[in-house]
């Protein structure tokens, strides 16, 4: 483990902290250090105030623990409002503006006694309007969205957490192109009070982190589940399914490579894996996605596209054109169809721990005008199943791949006690 501070993972800091060995105010200042040397490349916070942090760190510095992750530094989205500092979206429509509460997320971060260091920059309302965010192992290649700054924060080591939200891709795809843990939860587990939203029925608050165990205790600490106990060994070696998907084509070589080496790791070390196919019809819900994201935020942003059509990106603006087009009954229809599969998807799954499948289609595209493809989140988000990506290695470019483990829905400690085993077994 590094002996810089600001690569801390948050579990090890939080421990330290709890400790008497490290201060709340000694993390902040590495993170903050670290920001100054990179943020100007890196382009990852959309508002910070380094005075605001410190005098959180050392407030806190002088209390007693209130919980694993006290004195431990978040970054928090800009699609979630903060009552201290500004929350705008990525959108000149909400220029300076600054909520009067904190989302319910932020609120609990803060009654847990975690530092909000500051906001990460989003895509435009977490859509796919590409930020200025930067990949930091390239910076021509871009960090995915639209948990862009999240991401890129946390694998550049600016901050050992930070919340992020997934509509379709937007927590696991960053995650995966910056070579970070990312963790979306089971739909609605991290209360979504204070969200901008872009699609309610899908959108879902999650965490980038460096590692299961730091994803854990940021769970604990938003939703009261307990964290597994992670110095514990396992039991028993899992049950995994081999989901390549019907979009296996739409993989590059290196993630077809990179499933197949950790299947076999997997199972040298015990795991039962099989191959796993998709309940019939779920082929369909790559596409049919779409309709219903595109339906709920051409509604969701309502208000913006009425009175402030040009000050809608240019990309942004066609997608809501579509979804004001899309019928109800077609976005009912998508709905019923996803109703039935996500059925049938609990019951495929009975024999198995959790699904081994693509994070991405491959590494981070060397392109700054795109945030890359969702085809391998959409559906996951779609089912509301809990979903972490781990880093495994990198790509023909030298940049991180990631694979993806998909979960029962509601069993997100047990997903995320075996993601844990899965990094150990990955090493």
């Amino acid at each position: 483990m590094s002996d810089a501070l600001n690569e801390l993972a948050a579990a090890e800091a939080g421990r330290r902290i709890a400790r008497g060995q490290l201060t709340s105010e000694a993390l902040v200042a590495a993170c903050l250090e670290r920001i100054a040397a990179r943020e100007r490349d890196v382009r990852a916070w959309a508002f910070l105030d380094p005075d605001l942090a410190l005098r959180q760190a050392r407030r806190l510095d002088r209390e007693a623990p209130r919980s694993p992750l006290h004195g431990v530094p978040f970054g928090i989205k800009d699609v979630i409002d903060t009552a201290d500092m500004p929350t705008e979206y990525n959108s000149p429509i909400y220029r300076g503006y600054r909520p009067k509460w904190d989302a319910a997320c932020v609120a609990l971060l803060r009654h847990a006694g975690c530092v909000i260091l500051g906001k990460t920059v989003t895509t435009e309302f977490a859509n796919n309007h590409p930020s200025h965010t930067r990949n930091p192992h390239n910076l021509a290649h871009t960090p995915g969205g639209s948990s862009s700054g999240s991401a890129a924060a946390v694998a550049d080591h600016m901050v050992p957490l930070a919340l992020g939200t997934q509509t379709g891709g937007s927590t696991i795809r960053p995650a995966a192109y910056c070579g970070a843990v990312g963790y979306k939860p089971s739909f609605n587990t991290i209360n979504r009070a204070g969200l901008k939203f872009v699609a309610e029925s899908l959108d879902t608050i999650g965490m980038l982190a460096r590692t299961a165990e730091d994803a854990a205790l940021g769970l604990q600490v938003l939703s009261g589940w307990a964290s597994p106990g992670f110095s514990r060994p396992h039991t028993r070696t899992p049950r995994i399914g081999v989901c390549r998907t019907p979009r296996w084509q739409e993989a590059d070589a290196s993630t077809h490579a990179a499933i197949e080496r950790v299947a076999s790791q997997f199972a040298k070390a015990g795991a039962r894996v099989d191959d796993f196919e998709l309940p019939a019809g779920s082929e369909r819900l790559f596409d049919e996605h779409g309709k219903i994201m595109g339906y709920e935020s051409a509604r969701g942003l309502a208000w913006e596209y009425l009175n402030h059509p040009d000050q809608i990106s240019a990309t942004l603006r066609p997608r809501l054109d579509e979804g004001w087009q899309l019928t109800r009954v077609a976005y009912d229809a998508a709905r019923v169809l996803a109703r039935d599969c996500r059925r049938r998807l609990a019951d495929s799954m009975r024999d198995y721990d959790f699904l081994l499948t693509p994070s991405a289609p491959g590494e981070a595209p060397d392109n700054l005008n795109t945030t890359g493809s969702s085809i391998f989140n959409r559906v996951w988000t779609l089912f509301g199943v809990p979903c972490v990506t781990l880093p495994c290695g990198a790509g023909p470019r030298g940049l991180p791949l990631g694979v993806q483990l998909a979960g029962h829905f509601d069993t997100d400690v047990e997903l995320l006690a075996w993601a844990h085993w899965c990094e150990q077994k990955m090493r």
